[in-house]
Formats: C-alpha cells, structure tokens, sequence
C-alpha cells in the first residue's frame, strides 16, 4: 500500500509552509486522476475535475479549447508580464501492474508518464497563487493529447498564447531517470525532434526452394534496414545527436514461401532544426537504390510529428536560478538531463520563450523508480510540492527578470 507522502526535510525545507501543507491534497488530486485515466482528446473526466477546482477557487478559465483543453487565467495584485505555464493531461494505452488503492480503474489505460502529476502540480500552483499576491498575469493551459496525435498545436491555433499574449512560458515533467530532489534543467535542446516512417517492399513471392524465380522482400528489406544504420554513422555530423531505429517489422508466412512483400515501420530523432527534411529524403533514397538494384518497388509514408523541444537560454537561466533556491545538496540541479524523447510542448516553445524541465520523481527505496511507459511506473508524490514551489518561484521572479 502506497500511503500519501510524509514531508521530507531533505527535499522541503526550501518550500514554503503553506505549500508544504498542500502536499496531502495534491496526492489526493493527483491519485484521484491516475484512478480515471483518458487517451489523447478523450480527457472529458480529466477536464471536468479541473473545472471543477478552478471554480471552487473562483479562478476564470475557458474549457473545451481543442476538444478538451482548458485555459485559466490569474491576474496578480500588481503589474507585470504574462507567463504561461502548461501542464499535459493525457494517459497512455496500458494495462497498469501497480498493486496500490488508486490503481487505474479504466482497462488497458493507464498514467504511465506522470500527466496527473503535471495537472495536480499546475492545479496547485493555481490555488496558492490565487490565496496569496504576486505581479503579473499567469495563463495556465491544461492540455490535450501530448502522448499522441498532439494537442500543443491546435491549443496554438486556437489561440491560447493571446489575450492576453503570453511573454513567455514554462513547463515541467516529473522524471524517473532522475532522483527525488534533482531538477534537470538546460538551455537549447533538451527534447528530439520526433518523425515516423512506413514502408512496404513489394518483390515477387515464390517456392523457397526455387528462389531465382522470385524476387525477395525480406532479402532486400533486411539490406535496406541495415543500410539505414549508416545515415547516423556516415551522414550525420558526429559532434550533432540523431536516431533512426527500425521497431516494427513484418514478413512472411511460411517458412518454404519466398515473401510477396514486406513491411517496416520505424522512428527518426534529433536535435538539431537544420535536419528537418533530411532524414525523409535520405532514408528514401536508401530504400529507392536498394529496391532498384534487386528489381523490386516501394511504397514510402513519412510523417513528422514534433520538432525539437528547445529552450530559451534567458528563461533556462530564471529557472536555473529558480531550481538552486529551491533543491538541496548534493542532489541538486543538472543539465545533464537531454534525452531523445519527444514533447509537443515544443511548438509552443518556436512561438515564445520558455523553458521545460525536469523534476526527478524517482525514489528507490520505496520502489518508485520503474522508467516511464512501464505498467509499473510511479513516482514519489513528494515531488508535487517540489513542483508547485517551482512554478511559484517562476512566477515571482520572472516580473523582475524579464525587465
């Protein structure tokens, strides 16, 4: 039984009393929506509880931006900028393994990736602002769909960085690959970019034993997935980042019949903006060639999903500056923290400046450090007032620092 977080000198003595007291309560929310997990754009339980909150605070918000988004905005008892503040609120399509009382309640659904901690932390950071004073004006977008197809665009699109225009926007994602009390935190890239591709070969099928009568699928197939390990290798710049990996591959159906056809599906990463195209034509031109000197055809589908997340050096360093306030020795704040991942919250970062960190979540102890996507991930709830402490901290010092 997974009982609700005991504070933690080691971790809290920099939060601030009220916030500290607000821990049991964001566990209570945080369990509450881990219990009713939604897939991408079918948040409506998700958005309804954070309705439901933003209402008993008297906090505006608009609901229903991009199916199930929500907006609300917190103005401040003094002048100054507008920083925005995104928290993802989707599940992911698996069975959760965990034995604890909030265990999903919704089948073959689960938070895997810790989005109901990032719409506690959000709810939480919206409460205590709106009991206390601070400058400016903090928008909080409650997004769709992060996991897939991507709700940060339409949110965009449906105007959620105007009215008032947002100066500049921050997020956070709780993260098991680092531990409780450490803050990952870097300017530039910190996220890849993410693009997937399909490809069926298609040969001439034929008896096993009579293979010059056929052309081969999976003989060419398995050069060409081969062949596309060295665009990484030989076309990439070795100092640059990139990943081609091939997941997916199907073949076949007996083991004396020369296959028709042949399918492959993969995913390309990378950092740097400058590669963007690049992988599609490349990685065709290896299936084309390939295809042409065995005698066989191709169908190609290459589908771009999200850019690199990059971070804005300036507001990298507000929240830098944040994360020392706040994390204590000898756990402390790391910018070694990029990962090939992906995150649609980089569209918004290319329409304004921002940053997105990570908040270690794991703790070993207790047996809270399964990696992310794993029916047995969870995290050490402490970090919820971690989280809300930070965010806090970004509101209160982003008047001053972007003077």
């Amino acid at each position: 039984m997974n009982a609700l977080p005991t504070v933690l000198p080691g971790h809290l003595s920099q939060v601030r009393l009220p916030i500290r007291q607000l821990l049991p309560q964001l566990s209570l929310w945080r369990r509450h929506l881990h219990q009713r997990p939604e897939l991408g754009f079918q948040e409506t339980l998700t958005a309804d509880f954070i309705h439901t909150k933003l209402t008993e605070w008297q906090i505006p918000h608009t609901t229903g931006i991009a199916q199930t988004g929500i907006v609300a905005i917190l103005k401040g008892d003094r002048p100054g900028p507008t920083l925005a503040i995104r928290a993802d609120m989707d599940a992911l399509p698996i069975q959760e393994a965990n034995d604890v009382p909030y265990r999903s309640l919704h089948d073959g659904k689960m938070h895997a990736c810790g989005h109901d901690g990032h719409v506690a932390i959000a709810l939480g950071t919206a409460y205590h602002l709106s009991q206390t004073s601070f400058p400016g004006t903090v928008k909080f977008i409650f997004q769709p769909a992060e996991e897939g197809p991507g709700g940060a665009a339409p949110m965009i699109e449906a105007g959620v960085l105007a009215n008032p225009d947002v100066d500049a926007i921050v997020g956070l994602h709780l993260w098991n690959q680092l531990p409780l009390g450490t803050v990952g935190v870097r300017e530039g890239a910190l996220m890849a970019a993410v693009e997937t591709f399909h490809c069926t070969i298609q040969g001439k099928g034929g008896h096993g034993a009579i293979p010059q009568q056929t052309i081969d699928s999976i003989v060419v197939t398995a050069q060409i997935i081969t062949a596309l390990q060295t665009i990484v290798a030989r076309n990439i710049d070795p100092i640059e980042s990139a990943v081609v990996t091939v997941g997916k591959l199907t073949a076949g159906t007996a083991v004396n019949v020369i296959a028709d056809s042949a399918s492959f599906s993969g995913t390309v990463r990378y950092f740097n903006h400058k590669y963007k195209d690049y992988f599609k034509q490349r990685i065709e031109q290896v299936i084309a060639g390939l295809c042409q000197s065995h005698g066989a055809t191709y169908s190609f589908d290459y589908q771009v999903y999200y850019p690199p997340l990059i971070n804005d050096s300036r507001m990298a360093a507000l929240v830098r500056q944040v994360a020392e306030s706040v994390v204590e020795s000898p756990l402390g704040v790391t910018p070694q923290c990029q990962t090939m991942g992906g995150e649609d919250m980089a569209f918004f970062l290319q329409k304004v400046p921002g940053c997105y960190f990570f908040l270690g979540s794991a703790n070993a102890d207790r047996g809270l450090a399964y990696p992310h996507h794993h029916p047995r991930f969870d995290f050490d709830e402490t970090a919820l007032a971690l989280g809300v402490e930070l965010f806090v901290r970004s509101v209160e010092g982003f008047a001053t620092y972007s003077v």
